[in-house]
């Protein structure tokens, strides 16, 4: 095993030592948020469901959907009763698992149905070619590809390990995405005009505590990790007061 080698498996050692210690922290938020309001719960709306009197009940990270109805890096109703945000790296094997085998499902089941949307968040933990995969990601959202170049990244990814993700293979991920215009790709990916914005969605996920990818939020309730498609039945179920 070479010294790189013995590097990355130290450090995603460490990534999924932390990713338990927040899981667990993120839980015991969880139950102590649901807890505790017993003695008003007939008075109580579902958690996430709408009522007369006020919004959807958040679970303990609360609201953080964006809802702008023209969001290229978001899918689904801007009006839907149940938001996912989905922390994401281009080049985390866990997220493209996502990807390919949940996120079908839950578009097919929710997101067309107009109860969830689900929001992007950029979340580049992987070194340099993590934060420039995000800078690619939105060149292609600029040209109204966003999901089709996810899904191009995504479907190459390898099983295990993090993807080589050269600017050759971002261009060549971008043509299978039909993006139209790749010079202007090519100097938006390689530009710095969205690093603020990638930026601020690392920040806002260091906010909340969350070390890894992917890592989501439905209503405010987290769920950490790639997680079974039933986990997020349960969630949005309850979240939209199914």
């Amino acid at each position: 095993m070479t010294s790189t080698s013995r590097s990355t498996r130290r450090r995603d050692i460490v990534l999924l030592a932390i990713a338990v210690v927040v899981a667990a922290v993120l839980v015991g938020a969880l139950v102590l948020g649901t807890t505790g309001g017993d003695e008003q719960s007939e008075a109580a709306p579902d958690a996430g469901s709408s009522s007369a009197s006020g919004p959807p009940v958040m679970g303990p990270l609360g609201d953080l959907a964006h809802r702008e109805p023209d969001d290229p890096m978001a899918l689904g109703d801007v009006d839907a009763p149940v938001v996912m945000i989905a922390f994401s790296d281009f080049r985390c094997p866990f997220c493209a698992q996502f990807s390919r085998d949940t996120e079908p499902q839950l578009i097919d089941r929710y997101v067309d149905t107009g109860t969830l949307r689900i929001e992007w968040r950029d979340l580049p933990i992987f070194g340099q070619q993590s934060f420039d995969a995000a800078r690619a990601g939105r060149a292609a959202a600029a040209q109204g590809k966003f999901w089709e170049f996810t899904r191009a990244v995504y479907a190459d990814a390898p099983e295990t390990g993090h993807a080589d993700l050269t600017l050759e293979s971002l261009q060549s991920y971008a043509q299978q995405a039909g993006v139209p215009d790749m010079a202007r790709f090519t100097a938006d990916a390689t530009g710095t005009a969205f690093d603020a914005a990638i930026t601020a969605d690392s920040t806002e996920a260091q906010s909340l505590g969350i070390p890894a990818t992917p890592a989501f939020s439905v209503n405010g309730d987290p769920v950490l990790g790639a997680q079974p498609f039933s986990e997020f039945v349960d969630l949005i179920d309850a979240a939209a007061g199914a």
